[in-house]
């Protein structure tokens, strides 16, 4: 008789299962990093963010569902089996034991962490990826971003208006951690991202690929006047993508973004093309750096540009 292809239904009532190492202290964020790193996985969590990963090309190793859960995700419990991955079911407080939380959403899931992105090679098919509304393609650049959930919810946004690809500078957090990719809603799956480096110089080679780098920088006086643009003038920048004119062909944009606090480095900003601010009420001097990106992508695609300018 053939072997079973399916992947075990296990039940679980101990923490301290070996079985379940690779589901222990979630909330330890400086033991995760190293376990992950060394054991080349990453954490999912949530029905939303598990039908993400199920719908993408990450290998999931295993799914582990509280016994309140499992019936209502019998259809998850059944894709990942169908894969050849074990699920374990335990209740509720043995999931939590085991995790270091009450996991609410009682989903979570262990995948392999896939080998390093080539920028050179995310940027070129970014060229051929046209943003929301078929406008111009855009790529997302982020310098020094090292907040979970401000990854997460860059990568939201950057899913929601088409982005063809995130560039991550070598000191921003890890998109793949379990709460980046919680609050990215699972999008962190499925839109493409990269490494650059060295930072910033490795903007010239996407400045090379055909894409006009635009910094978003808090106040006008923070750059130089001479390459300052309100985010109105975001349109003509995509209008000018593809237009034969431009010395380098243009392809599209990309949105150059900083950390909260401080933003964009001195270098950062001399790296690029052009300085965007957003306006703003007195008193405010700053948009959280998921919220000022998101501005800037529909600035990008609202109007959709023409191809070609005569």
């Amino acid at each position: 008789m053939p072997d079973d292809p399916f992947g075990a239904l296990v039940t679980v009532d101990d923490p301290d299962d070996g079985r379940l190492a690779e589901y222990r202290d979630l909330d330890d964020p400086a033991l995760r990093r190293r376990r992950e790193a060394a054991d080349a996985i990453f954490v999912v969590e949530g029905r939303v963010a598990v039908r993400q990963i199920l719908r993408s090309g990450y290998d999931v190793r295993s799914l582990l569902v509280d016994d309140h859960q499992a019936v209502a995700v019998a259809d998850l419990v059944d894709a990942v089996r169908a894969r050849g991955a074990p699920v374990y079911v335990g209740r509720r407080a043995v999931v939590a034991a085991t995790v270091g939380f009450a996991l609410h959403r009682g989903v979570v899931a262990i995948a392999r962490r896939p080998p390093d992105a080539d920028p050179r090679r995310l940027v070129a098919a970014a060229r051929c990826t046209p943003s929301a509304g078929g406008a111009p393609p855009i790529v997302a650049v982020l310098e020094g971003v090292n907040d979970h959930e401000n990854i997460g919810a860059l990568f939201r946004n950057a899913a929601a208006f088409g982005v063809a690809g995130v560039l991550l500078d070598p000191s921003c957090a890890d998109p793949l951690y379990r709460r980046s990719v919680r609050v990215s809603v699972g999008h962190v799956l499925s839109v493409p991202f990269a490494r650059l480096a060295p930072w910033p110089a490795a903007l010239d080679e996407v400045r090379a690929a055909g894409f006009v780098v635009a910094a978003l920088v808090p106040q006008p006086a923070a750059s130089s006047p001479d390459r300052h643009l309100e985010p109105g003038t975001l349109q003509e920048l995509a209008a000018r993508a593809r237009n034969p004119a431009q010395p380098v062909g243009a392809a599209g944009v990309a949105v150059l973004v900083g950390a909260e606090g401080h933003g964009l480095s001195a270098a950062g900003i001399a790296a690029a093309d052009h300085v965007v601010s957003i306006p703003m009420a007195p008193g405010v001097d700053s948009l959280n750096v998921a919220t000022a990106a998101a501005i800037a992508f529909y600035e990008l695609t609202r109007v959709h540009p023409p191809a070609n300018r005569n």
